[in-house]
């Protein structure tokens, strides 16, 4: 059997400060921004090109969703970006204004600091080890 995850829903205030949001600020890819009508839009950002997953930009249309704008885990990370080069990465993104949580840390499984996108939710940005 081969499956694997496509893509995982985020739910944001406005498209297009997200897709500015992730673009600009994380260095993400737009892979895909269709009109479906109705002020709907299929919004996909990824790490990269070749990511098996991607976030599918989710606007909120109710008050209960955007109440869950930024804290749809409840304050804990919920989501992991790996990367092969963690000080060109973490330098990045601080550059481009990134708010990071915490100081970068040294663990058994690689190096990793917790980060918030621009709603709230956090993040690990990881290099594993070997």
């Amino acid at each position: 059997m081969n499956r694997h995850l496509a893509q995982i829903a985020l739910l944001v205030d406005d498209y297009d400060t997200a897709i500015a949001h992730y673009t600009q600020d994380l260095g993400f890819l737009l892979l895909q921004d269709e009109d479906l009508g109705g002020g709907k839009r299929w919004v996909l950002v990824a790490p990269s090109a070749n990511s098996q997953c991607a976030l599918l930009l989710a606007r909120a249309s109710t008050p209960r969703q955007s109440e869950r704008i930024g804290d749809q885990t409840g304050g804990r990370v919920g989501f992991f970006l790996h990367t092969d080069d963690f000080d060109r990465d973490h330098a990045a993104m601080t550059a481009r204004g990134v708010r990071f949580v915490e100081a970068p840390r040294d663990e058994a499984y690689g190096k990793v600091v917790v980060f918030e996108d621009r709603y709230g939710n956090r993040w690990d940005l990881i290099e594993r080890r070997a």
